[in-house]
Order: structure tokens, then C-alpha cells, then sequence
């Protein structure tokens, strides 16, 4: 692309060097420079990609943009005030605006991201779709899962993502859109058609510093939708989450509202469940329909509801949608029962905030024969003020056993202790490790007894110091009730 075209819109000031006439990549991975490349000076947590603008330069690069001044040899270097930001912009333009060929839907909220944004994609490919799908989980290109390292990567990788998924023919991409990448500006130049809001419960203070701060984070997805009411853009808002009526306030757009408590356009009540799934009546504008789905707890037919929803927001057939639903299987890793040769139920989730640990507890209560024995596990070096309430909410079951998720660089006996304070009676065990942990709560078990392991849900790996190790809640599992049962 011509780079005088590609900074158009960019402020800067040239110290050095003259502008090459074309770009053929931009990267803020020095390792990644190739001749013709951009490379991005970014400072991060850990790592300055300022200091890493010479290597950059000998890969290659013929154009350094940065904060301050680096020193380099050949390339033009070019200051901006704020290198996130002018990323986000120049990644959307050097891949020509993706966002804007495919129906973008983004969901946002402290619990059920994950689960919405699954569902949405696999009733859209159910709906005879081809859809795309980046979050927690990765990257699923019309089925095929590639991996990424945060629930919404960076502006460049984004809008690498949306031309991947305009390129593969997608008519649909849904996004998980968390409140750090709306802060850091990762969701920069994405267009989105319809936007979701979930619910917002206690979690990331150690980032955003109080819930009203959190709160206005989540918020900007929807500001976001802008004021073209030429284009058909939509809110999808939870009615049973008070802050709904602060994101209304946010948009211009139309409105749609969801949920089980108070009063909305698509409303569930009748809901009945079992171990094999969750059925509700659906109250909406099109009337009265039975809905029955694979998916289990109250939070998934709020989930469900999201879904439906967006999906008519954006003018798919209601009874196709309900068939799509019900069509569906649970999204990995979100109160997903792992199969296996054993007298007891286990389930694995990723409920990591007091909210959704309440929530997975109340999805098995109501078929409860025996014991429920509940694994809570929180990560290290993160949001402290919510392990005592995380315990507190897990002691609603029979037996707790206290662990860690990623301890990374904080101790054991520090993510325990916190864990610890909130626990409301005394039948619990502390267990640092989580690999014991996991069989612990397998030993402990008995014929008839529920089991659920929250924390890590789908993933299978720890982070240990700043190294990931393999692990797996669900294979643990299986090989512990093997020696346990057989």
C-alpha cells in the first residue's frame, strides 16, 4: 500500500529518514519484519518494542513508528502521540476496512461471553451461515480452530482476523469483546452490526479500579455503534442487569432487550431442567413457542435468550432459530459434562468471579441425589478482592476444595489464604496444586455425587512463573475416577 495513503489520517512528525513509497506489511514483532515492513514500536507490560526498533530495521523495515526517538539506521522514523491507537487506525486501512464486507457481532459482559458468542456461531453455520468466530477460546475460521492469547487480541491481529474471515467468503463474525480491549483500543476500526451486553458482576478491578469505571468500559461497544442511523445497527441488552439502562442511554440505535426476571421483548419463564439439557417457553413478539436446547442452568437460558435475540435483531427466521438452538451442543468448557465410566457427574466450567461460581452451582442443584463437591481455583498476581466472595459463593456446596487456576509469580499459600476468609463452613480443603486438587475432588467422591471443576473450563494449559505447562481438568478427571471406581 502507499504509505503516504496509509498515514493519511495519522499526526506525526518526520525526524528522520524519507517515507518508502509503498508498505508491504506492518508488524509490531520485530521478529516479523521483512523488507518493505512498518514496524510498530508498542510498550507494553513487560517488553518496549522501542528497543527492539534496530533488530526490526535489520529484518527489513523500512518504516519505524514510535513515541520517541529511536536509533536506527535507513528507515524513515515517524512519531506519533500514542502507537496503540494509531496501530488500530493504520491496521484498518492497510486491510481496507474489513469490518465493513461482513455482519460484525460483538458481545461484551463479565460472564457469558464465551458461551453467547459460541452459540452464535454455531447457529449461524446451522443457519446455513458461514461465520467466524474470535474469543476465549481462539480463532474459528468456519470450523477450524486456530489459537489466540487474549479474548480480544490487538488491533492488528483483529483486523488480520476480519480479512481472513472477508477472504474465506464469511457473511458473519462474531467477536468476544472484553472491557480491557475496549480501554486499550484493540476493537479500533471494527464496525460492528450488532452489539451484546451479557451482564456485569465483580471482576477485573485490579485494572479498571472500581465497578463504575468497569462499567463505562463495556459501555463504549456501544457509544461505538455510532450515529449513521442510515445503518442498520442494533443493541442487544440484558433487562435483568440494572446496568442495561446506562447502555441504552449509549446508543441511538435500536434497542432489544432480553431476559428472565423483569420484563423484556424476548422473555423465558417455564424453564425446567435435567442432566441432558434445559427447556423454557419463549414470550416474545412473534408470541409464545416451546424452546428446548443441549445447554444446562438458568444462565444459559439468559445466554440462549442473548442469542435468539441478536439473531432476530439481525432478521433470521425465528422458528429456524429455535431449531438452530436446539440443534447445538454446550460451548466447550462452559458447564460441559465430561463423558466417562464413573458412578458420578462431572462437569468442567470456567467460572472464575462469584457470579457465575453462583450460577454453575444453582445449574445442578435442582437434581442433586447426593453430594456437591465443588473445585474453585483462582488465578495469581490478579484481582484479589474477589476470592473471598468466590469461596463464600462455593460454599453452597456440600465439600470446596480451594486451588489456584494460573498461580503465575504468587504463592500458594497467598491465593489460599484469600480463598480461604470466605468459606462458611469448615468441609473444605486447600490445595495449592492444582493437578492434586483436581484428584482430590475425584477421591473425595461418592456414587451419586456431582462434581464441577471451575476455573479453567476449556483450557488446557497453567501458567506457572511466566511458563505454560500442559494441563487438563477433563483428563484428570477421567484417569483419577478410573483408579477411583474401577
Amino acid at each position: 500500500m502507499n504509505s503516504r495513503e496509509l498515514l493519511e489520517n495519522i499526526p506525526y512528525k518526520l525526524i528522520s529518514g524519507e517515507l518508502p513509497e509503498k508498505i508491504e506489511y506492518i508488524t509490531m514483532d520485530s521478529r516479523e519484519a521483512v523488507p518493505g515492513s512498518l514496524f510498530v514500536c508498542i510498550e507494553g507490560y513487560t517488553v518496549d518494542g522501542h528497543d527492539y526498533a534496530k533488530q526490526a530495521t535489520e529484518c527489513g523495515a523500512t518504516l519505524i513508528l514510535s513515541e520517541k526517538p529511536v536509533e536506527v539506521e535507513g528507515p524513515a522514523v515517524l512519531i506519533v502521540e500514542d502507537t496503540v491507537r494509531a496501530l488500530g487506525q493504520l491496521a484498518s486501512r492497510f486491510y481496507s476496512y474489513p469490518s465493513k464486507d461482513i455482519q460484525m457481532i460483538g458481545v461484551t459482559g463479565t460472564n457469558g461471553k464465551t458461551s453467547v458468542a459460541g452459540m452464535l456461531h454455531s447457529m449461524l453455520m446451522e443457519l446455513g451461515e458461514t461465520s467466524a468466530l474470535t474469543g476465549t477460546i481462539g480463532f474459528n475460521l468456519n470450523g477450524e480452530l486456530f489459537p489466540s492469547a487474549n479474548t480480544t487480541s490487538d488491533a492488528l491481529t483483529t483486523q488480520k482476523m476480519i480479512a481472513r474471515a472477508k477472504e474465506a467468503g464469511c457473511s458473519h463474525m462474531t467477536m468476544e469483546v472484553s472491557s480491557h480491549g475496549l480501554v486499550l483500543g484493540r476493537l479500533a476500526g471494527v464496525e460492528f452490526n450488532t452489539a451484546i451486553f451479557t451482564n456485569l458482576t465483580h471482576d477485573h478491578l485490579d485494572f479498571h479500579g472500581t465497578m463504575e469505571e468497569y462499567g463505562h468500559a463495556k459501555g463504549l461497544l456501544f457509544s461505538q455503534l455510532g450515529q449513521n442511523l442510515q445503518e442498520k445497527k442494533q443493541a442487544v441488552l440484558n433487562a435483568d442487569d440494572p446496568w442495561s439502562e446506562q447502555f441504552e442511554k449509549m446508543t441511538s440505535h435500536s434497542v432489544y432487550t432480553y431476559g428472565i426476571v423483569n420484563n423484556a421483548l424476548f422473555k423465558a419463564d417455564n424453564i425446567v431442567m435435567d442432566h441432558f439439557g434445559t427447556s423454557f417457553r419463549l414470550l416474545c413478539p412473534e408470541g409464545e413457542f416451546p424452546v428446548s436446547m443441549k445447554l444446562l442452568g438458568h444462565f444459559n437460558v439468559s445466554n440462549a435468550l442473548a442469542a435468539i435475540t441478536a439473531l432476530y435483531a439481525e432478521g433470521f427466521d425465528l422458528k429456524n432459530i429455535l431449531k438452530a438452538l436446539a440443534a447445538i451442543g454446550p460451548v466447550e468448557g462452559r458447564m460441559q459434562k465430561v463423558v466417562m465410566e464413573a458412578p458420578v457427574t462431572v462437569y468442567i466450567d470456567y467460572a472464575h468471579t462469584p457470579d457465575a461460581i453462583e450460577k454453575a452451582l444453582a445449574a445442578v442443584a435442582g437434581f442433586k441425589k447426593n453430594k456437591i463437591i465443588f473445585l474453585v481455583g483462582t488465578g495469581g498476581n490478579r484481582d484479589k478482592s474477589k476470592r473471598p466472595n468466590m469461596a463464600k459463593k462455593a460454599s453452597f456446596a456440600d465439600y470446596v476444595v480451594l486451588t489456584t487456576d494460573d498461580p503465575r509469580d504468587e504463592s500458594y499459600d497467598s491465593i489460599l489464604k484469600d480463598l480461604e476468609v470466605g468459606m462458611t463452613h469448615s468441609n473444605y480443603a486447600c490445595i495449592g496444586d492444582r493437578e492434586e486438587a483436581v484428584k482430590h475432588a475425584i477421591q473425595q467422591s461418592e456414587p451419586g455425587d456431582i462434581i464441577i471443576l471451575a476455573g479453567k473450563g476449556h483450557e488446557d494449559y497453567q501458567i506457572i512463573g511466566t511458563t505454560k505447562y500442559p494441563h487438563s481438568d477433563q483428563e484428570i478427571a477421567k484417569q483419577e475416577a478410573v483408579k477411583k471406581f474401577s
